[in-house]
C-alpha cells in the first residue's frame, strides 16, 4: 500500500470544526425562533382586526408549517443516510473493486440514518397524538359511517392503515435498516485487523448480507415512501412513486460523498484517491441525476396524459399554489448535471463538481419540500425563518455528525480483498 500514508488516515475533526457548526446550528434554531415571534406578532395585529378566532388559527398554521418542516428535513436528510447504506450494499454485492477506497465515507454518512429515521417516526407519532395534522387519514371521524367527516375511499383503506400494521411495519422496516446499518459499521472496522482466509471469509458474509438487505430494501423502501410522504395525499397514488422518492435519496447521497471527497482532498487527505476515482463519483451524480429525471417525468407525463380527475388534482395544486419553485426544482435537477457534467474534465473537477453539487442538493431538499408542503399546509406555503432556520439546522446537524463519525475510524477500510485494485484504480 505505498500510496498510503499511514499518519494520515484519522479524519481530525477539530474544535474550530466543532465551534462553526455549533454556531450554525445555534443561527438555525435563532432563525426558526425568529419566525415564530414574528408571526406571533402578526397574529396578535391580526387578531385585533379579526378577532381570537383569526388569531387562534394563525397559530394552528405556523404549527402545521413547524411539523411539515421537521418532516421535510427529518425525510431528506434521513433518505440520504438510508441511500448511503443502500450505496455501500451495493458495492459489496456487485464485488466492485473502484468504490472501495470510498467505503468509509459511504459508511459515515450511513450512521445518520437512526437520526433521520427516529424523526420522522416522532412526526407520525405526534400526529397520532393530535398535536398536528399532517396526516388526514389519522382521523377517526372518516371511518365513521355516521358521521358528516366520512370519507369511503378513506375508509376502503382502513385495513392499510390500522395502527398495529402501520407502525409495526414501519418499526420493522426502519429496525431492519438500522441494524444493517450498524453491523456493517462495526464489522468494517473489526475487518481492517483480518488478513488471508479471515478476510475472505468476512469478504463473502459481506456479499451474502449485502445481498438479503438489497432485496429487502427494495421492497421496504417504496413502501416506506407511501407510509411517510404519499399518504399525506391519501386519495392520490402513483406506483412510480417509491421509485422517485429512492432517486431523491440516492442523488443527495451521491453529492455528499462528491462534497467530502472535496472536503477532504482541501485538507490532504485521501491521498489514495486519484483522478480516476473521482471521475466515477462524478459520473454517479451524472447518472443518478438523470435517473431521477426519468421518473420525475415519467410519473407527471402519465398523470398529465391521462387527465383523471382524481390522478392530476395533485400536479394541479403545485401549479396553482407552487408553480415556480415545481418548474425551477425540475429545470436545475436536470439541466445543470446535463450542461456542466457532460463532458470528461469536469467530472474531475473539484470546482464544477463543488457547484453543481451545492446547487441540486439544495433543490432536491426543495423536491422534497414540494412533496410535502402543499398536503399538509396548502397555499399558506412560505421560504422564511422557519425554513431556512430548519434546513439550516439540520445541514449543520447533519455535517456535524457525519464528521464526528469519520474522525472515528482510518479513512480507508483496510480489510478487504481488491484494496490493491482500488488504490491502483484507473480510467
Amino acid at each position: 500500500m505505498s500510496l498510503v500514508n499511514q499518519n494520515n488516515l484519522m479524519y481530525n475533526f477539530s474544535a474550530r470544526s466543532r465551534r462553526n457548526l455549533i454556531i450554525l446550528m445555534g443561527l438555525g434554531l435563532l432563525l426558526i425562533l425568529a419566525g415564530y415571534l414574528w408571526h406571533t406578532f402578526a397574529g396578535d395585529h391580526a387578531a385585533g382586526h379579526e378577532g381570537a378566532a383569526g388569531h387562534e388559527d394563525h397559530h394552528a398554521g405556523w404549527g402545521q408549517r413547524f411539523w411539515a418542516n421537521l418532516l421535510v428535513n427529518g425525510y431528506f436528510f434521513g433518505g440520504i443516510g438510508l441511500a448511503a447504506v443502500f450505496f455501500y450494499a451495493l458495492h459489496f454485492a456487485a464485488q466492485a473493486a473502484w468504490s472501495q477506497v470510498f467505503l468509509r465515507i459511504f459508511s459515515a454518512v450511513g450512521t445518520f440514518l437512526p437520526i433521520g429515521m427516529g424523526i420522522v417516526l416522532l412526526v407520525i407519532a405526534c400526529g397520532d397524538l393530535h398535536l398536528h395534522h399532517l396526516y388526514h387519514w389519522m382521523d377517526a371521524d372518516l371511518y365513521d359511517k355516521a358521521s358528516p367527516e366520512y370519507d369511503p375511499i378513506i375508509d376502503h383503506k382502513e385495513p392499510y392503515f390500522n395502527r398495529l400494521f402501520f407502525y409495526g411495519r414501519l418499526l420493522i422496516f426502519m429496525g431492519g435498516w438500522i441494524y444493517y446499518q450498524y453491523w456493517t459499521r462495526k464489522n468494517s472496522m473489526q475487518g481492517d485487523l483480518l488478513r488471508g482466509n479471515d478476510m475472505i471469509s468476512n469478504w463473502k458474509r459481506n456479499i451474502r448480507n449485502a445481498a438479503i438487505f438489497l432485496v429487502f430494501f427494495g421492497f421496504t423502501s417504496s413502501v416506506y415512501s407511501w407510509d411517510v410522504i404519499m399518504s399525506i395525499d391519501t386519495h392520490w397514488f402513483s406506483t412510480l412513486f417509491g421509485w422517485y422518492n429512492f432517486a431523491g435519496w440516492w442523488i443527495g447521497a451521491i453529492i455528499v460523498f462528491n462534497m467530502l471527497v472535496v472536503h477532504l482532498k482541501s485538507r490532504d487527505q485521501l491521498e489514495f484517491v486519484n483522478p480516476s476515482h473521482v471521475h466515477d463519483l462524478g459520473k454517479w451524480m451524472f447518472a443518478v441525476s438523470f435517473l431521477w429525471t426519468y421518473l420525475w417525468f415519467s410519473q407527471f407525463m402519465l398523470i398529465w396524459y391521462s387527465n383523471l380527475g382524481e390522478e392530476v388534482v395533485y400536479y394541479a395544486q403545485r401549479w396553482e399554489q407552487y408553480r415556480g419553485l415545481f418548474w425551477i426544482t425540475m429545470v436545475v435537477n436536470f439541466a445543470f448535471p446535463m450542461l456542466v457534467l457532460m463532458s470528461r474534465d469536469s467530472k474531475r473537477n473539484k470546482s464544477f463538481l463543488l457547484f453543481t453539487g451545492l446547487l441540486i442538493f439544495f433543490f432536491h431538499w426543495a423536491d422534497t419540500f414540494l412533496l410535502v408542503m402543499p398536503g399538509t399546509v396548502g397555499e399558506h406555503w412560505n421560504i422564511g425563518g422557519l425554513e431556512i432556520g430548519m434546513f439550516l439546522f439540520f445541514l449543520s446537524f447533519f455535517i456535524f455528525w457525519v464528521f464526528r463519525a469519520l474522525s472515528q475510524a482510518p479513512l480507508l477500510q483496510k480489510g478487504h480483498p481488491f484494496l490493491e485494485e482500488s488504490l491502483h484504480h484507473h480510467i
